[in-house]
């Protein structure tokens, strides 16, 4: 998943999964995704074979590591499984709806193999925040350096 893409949360909580992004969920064999909070104020989706690698993944770690049972709590119960519809369109639970703080306009974020959805507005002011501080977007580039990127 890559890209941005801006669209509108209907009066029930609806809104269009950008197209590219069906694509990529339908060549995965499916047309649910799974909508969770995320750790910033955002929603959280995967393909479902994706959540389940994910799922896999967590059980493997320690059962009694605090940020492991933090992330169980933030993620793992706040998912929900989402049909997306014949023309496109997810139902975004009024709980996760209210976690992202999303009401009207929404952008879909590709962050590789999940997707990010967040309010507009909160997205907008996150990306010029970050760009705006000269520090931080150093220290950005020195730890991805430090990662081989």
């Amino acid at each position: 998943f890559r890209g941005r893409y801006e669209h509108s949360i209907d009066a029930k909580g609806r809104t269009s999964v950008p197209s590219r992004f069906r694509e990529v969920v339908t060549a995965l064999g499916g047309s649910k995704l799974v909508l969770t909070t995320g750790l910033d104020t955002c929603l959280v989706a995967y393909p479902m074979a994706e959540w389940l690698a994910f799922e896999q993944r967590l059980a493997e770690l320690p059962q009694f590591d605090a940020d492991v049972v933090t992330l169980k709590r933030i993620y793992v119960s706040g998912a929900v499984e989402c049909e997306v519809d014949k023309v496109g369109r997810l139902l975004i639970p009024a709980t996760l709806r209210k976690h992202a703080r999303l009401k009207r306009d929404a952008l879909w974020a590709g962050m590789g193999s999940y997707i990010e959805l967040w309010a507009k507005e909160r997205f907008e002011e996150l990306r010029k925040d970050v760009l705006s501080d000269e520090e931080r977007r150093l220290g950005i580039a020195r730890r991805l350096a430090e990662l081989g990127l």
